[in-house]
């Protein structure tokens, strides 16, 4: 099959994917790859995403844009099938597309935390298993996922949201001992509280929480965290400030009940305090 759009499957660059990649953690961590001489495949949802593919072929490097709705089997085999369209290996695949849904569960609607579970958790699992399968093959590879310090605790007031991030992490630190010998790598980019649409696409009531109005990371610092994790081949990275740090050692030893209450604080609809 011809590659697309005058791709050119000769590259010597190796190829990354990246979902998520139309802005926030996603676009910065597409930013690194393209300044350390990848080729792209990029991922979203949204418009944006074409945007963000013309923004980084400044780099030098071909990028090839994929507007697909990985919260469906329909979506994630969409982009699976541009991968192979393009004739060349994946060396390195970030996932990190993902939603939250803030606010009491039972509240909130039912198809927004079903469509967070499909693409923060039956999404991963989905193209993990086609990208995996090839690296194998090959016998190299290097996979990042896109984590939380949120994996650490019980999400009150975020409950599908934080088993799905412990979902993705756990996943993540499994398959890298299933695949210790098989020449792939696989990394769990843990970022805290980060400066990007996360908390707009939560929801209302997400916006006005103490998490939500507090202080957060600079997107770029996270990508390059996680990007640099990855190369390394290390198994996690708890990337942000010192405080996401603190906050993941306390989540190893207090009580599960003792974290709930404190996600509690943070997360509450209505704890929130804007500055004027």
């Amino acid at each position: 099959m011809a590659a697309p759009n005058g791709w050119q499957s000769s590259s010597s660059r190796p190829l990354a994917v990246v979902t998520g990649a139309s802005s926030g953690i996603g676009l910065e961590l597409a930013r690194q790859f393209a300044e350390h001489d990848f080729d792209l495949l990029i991922a979203a949802e949204d418009d944006a995403i074409e945007d963000a593919a013309e923004e980084l072929r400044a780099s030098g490097g071909q990028v090839r844009a994929a507007q697909v709705d990985l919260a469906t089997n329909e979506g994630v085999d969409e982009l699976y099938r541009t991968i192979e369209e393009l004739g060349r290996p994946v060396d390195a695949i970030a996932l990190n597309a993902g939603v939250g849904v803030n606010g009491e569960f039972i509240a909130t609607d039912l198809e927004a935390q079903m469509r967070l579970i499909g693409l923060n958790v039956t999404g991963v699992v989905r193209l993990s298993h086609y990208i995996l399968r090839d690296m194998v093959a090959r016998g190299e590879g290097r996979v990042l996922y896109t984590a939380s310090i949120a994996a650490d605790m019980p999400g009150t007031y975020s409950a599908t949201y934080n088993a799905s991030k412990a979902f993705d992490h756990l996943f993540a630190e499994a398959l890298r001992e299933e695949l210790k010998d098989t020449g792939i790598t696989v990394t769990s980019l843990q970022p805290g509280p980060t400066d990007t649409n996360f908390f707009d696409r939560s929801g209302a009531t997400q916006q006005n929480t103490k998490v939500a109005t507090g202080k957060k990371d600079d997107p770029a610092d996270v990508a390059k965290e996680g990007f640099e994790a990855l190369m390394k081949g290390k198994d996690h990275v708890v990337a942000g400030s010192l405080k996401n740090k603190v906050q993941d050692t306390m989540a190893q030893v207090m009580t599960e009940p003792a974290k709930a209450k404190m996600h509690s604080k943070q997360s509450k609809p209505g704890t929130g305090k804007r500055e004027s």
